[in-house]
């Protein structure tokens, strides 16, 4: 009785602890976060400069909204690019489609999840990413050289002060930041493996996408590999390229959209899709370095799927600190 008694009064004094200080905390929290943002309707940036600037603030805090409208041709082929903390060189440069999940500007809508979505033809493409910043964030968009010049331009851009950057209870560290690894247009031989993210800090996997096209679909075979804290022997993130993105066989019932995983592109007679992956459920953390691999085909002890050339463009979004 005396053991279970103690137990209690524990438990009771810590839970004590817990709201005290959990309510100074929110107290201060809410009191510390103010909403930020810009939205301009129907504007001319795209005239005489290269790069226009959308948007600009200084402070600490997080970019939680984009959303874009526009229709001209290559629409989903505009540049958007994120400075943060005075950067020369932006840590996130994006064509706006593919840093949406989508390839080869699919066109399908509406469609959408609590991260990404396009409601539109070929605009209403939206994002809820968490892009942390220490003292300041500058937005700006750039047209394709394929766009005709002089278009009217919609957008929104919204965050908040002071927001920490939080997935399923985990506090990323104050330094993180989100840095998007590029592989653009690039042929892989038969049962090549590649990096699509090479990153040498501590971080977070947060999202890939991937857009790639054959002369068949073996290439769907490759396993992901995560080569985790300078290891060399990886671990498996997926039996193969389609089910990474929680599809089977070959993607053999179409398109989906979920807050996981999505289909957004699948081509059966080029050989083309094009997919995103969330991994905030599932998270893939590291400390001493990361490397994502994909293979043009697939080999294993008793098997072997040889794929033929395949090109492949992928985006891989990575939180380090």
């Amino acid at each position: 009785m005396k053991n279970k008694t103690a137990i209690f009064i524990i438990f009771i004094f810590t839970l004590a602890l817990f709201l005290c200080h959990g309510s100074a905390f929110a107290a201060d929290g809410i009191e510390s976060l103010k909403t930020f943002g810009a939205s301009s309707k129907e504007v001319f940036l795209f005239k005489d400069v290269k790069e226009a600037e959308l948007f600009e603030h200084t402070g600490k805090g997080c970019l939680n909204h984009m959303w874009f409208g526009g229709s001209w041709p290559d629409y989903g082929k505009i540049t958007i690019r994120v400075y943060v903390d005075g950067e020369s060189a932006p840590s996130i440069e994006m064509e706006l489609f593919m840093g949406h999940g989508i390839g080869f500007q699919d066109q399908a809508a509406p469609w959408g999840v609590r991260r990404i979505g396009k409601t539109g033809e070929p605009s209403g493409v939206y994002n809820t990413y968490r892009i942390p910043f220490g003292k300041s964030v500058k937005v700006t968009a750039q047209l394709a050289e394929t766009s005709p010049k002089d278009q009217p331009f919609w957008y929104i851009i919204r965050g908040v002060e002071n927001e920490p950057v939080v997935f399923n209870g985990v506090k990323l560290p104050d330094s993180a930041r989100l840095h998007l690894h590029k592989l653009e247009n690039y042929t892989a031989q038969p049962l090549e493996e590649f990096s699509i993210c090479d990153a040498e800090k501590s971080g977070m996997l947060y999202q890939v996408t991937i857009a790639a096209k054959s002369s068949q679909f073996t290439f769907l075979e490759s396993m992901v590999r995560a080569y985790i804290d300078g290891a060399e022997t990886p671990v498996f993130l997926s039996s193969g390229l389609e089910d990474y993105f929680l599809g089977t066989y070959y993607f053999n019932r179409g398109r989906y959209y979920n807050e996981i995983a999505g289909l957004t592109h699948l081509d059966k007679d080029r050989f083309e899709f094009s997919a995103y992956r969330f991994h905030e459920e599932d998270p893939v953390f590291f400390s001493k370095g990361f490397k994502l691999t994909l293979r043009c085909g697939e080999q294993t002890e008793l098997l072997t799927w040889k794929a033929p050339e395949t090109t492949y463009t992928t985006y891989a979004w990575v939180y380090e600190w």
